[in-house]
């Protein structure tokens, strides 16, 4: 590869997790190609606040509008970062949507809605490796999936997003066996994180509710920033040169169940 600053593409990057990533990688001196979908403001904020922060490092940042699950714009925002900097390092598939219905409300599920999700969280992400995989082997680079604590563990907003997330997890150990030895392939698996994506989708009320629950269950008893993930994702993408086909619980403990009572004998 020429000796040019690596390159990362994170969908799904104009707010939340995806925008923390960028900004982590690009104050690592990667040139960050920043995607969105509808969110145009925000993209060109997340971009702005990239550039700054790059700048020391030579970090340089392109906006690319596109919608993961149109196979064309997939291959449209990998040319881009290939065209621009002849390279593509790291590839984070972050882009995701879900539907509030509770995954126990089978009937707010029509199928356009449970197939729009797939269309995003799973097609896109397959469509983005697709386009990025002969680059990224080039590169020896690294793939790092956004997932979720409920394609773990069966929980989560909608089984949409269940069944979605839990075929992240699965491709992703598919992608790490055939990509290997060339590409590194993991996915981060968050529970509750506080970014507005759940405020926006539950409403404010209620999300203080679910977070107060989650925070009184969880044994860490507290759940993840957009910062904490990005940082999970940002060592996956770069730092863990020996790590392949992980799924990293990022839960504060509750993929290991209600604590035990225990039983002290007396002294």
């Amino acid at each position: 590869m020429p000796s040019t600053p690596p390159v990362a593409l994170v969908t799904g990057s104009a707010t939340g997790v995806g925008a923390a990533v960028a900004l982590q990688l690009a104050r690592r001196g990667h040139h960050v190609v920043i995607n969105y979908s509808r969110s145009a403001a925000e993209a060109q904020a997340s971009a702005a606040a990239c550039a700054e922060a790059g700048a020391p490092v030579g970090a340089e940042v392109l906006c690319v509008q596109g919608d993961v699950a149109d196979d064309a714009a997939c291959r449209a925002l990998v040319q881009a970062a290939v065209q621009r900097w002849g390279r593509l390092d790291v590839l984070v598939n972050n882009a995701g949507i879900t539907s509030f219905a509770g995954s126990a409300n089978w009937d707010a599920l029509d199928a356009e809605t449970f197939q729009r999700i797939l269309a995003v969280n799973t097609v896109g992400a397959f469509q983005m490796v697709r386009a990025a995989a002969p680059h990224l082997k080039l590169a020896r680079g690294a793939v790092v999936n956004v997932s979720s604590i409920a394609g773990a563990l069966g929980i989560g907003s909608s089984l949409a997003y269940i069944a979605s997330k839990g075929a992240v997890n699965a491709m992703t150990l598919h992608w790490a066996r055939v990509l290997a030895p060339e590409v590194r392939v993991n996915a981060v698996c968050p529970g509750l994180i506080t970014t507005r994506w759940f405020v926006d989708g539950v409403g404010q009320e209620a999300y203080e509710r679910l977070k107060a629950q989650y925070e009184a269950s969880v044994p860490l008893a507290q759940a993840s920033t957009a910062e904490d993930v990005a940082e999970a994702v940002v060592w996956l993408a770069t730092g863990a040169r020996t790590v392949t086909g992980e799924l990293l619980l990022l839960d504060g403990g509750m993929h290991l169940g209600k604590a035990p009572t225990v039983v002290r004998s007396a002294p």
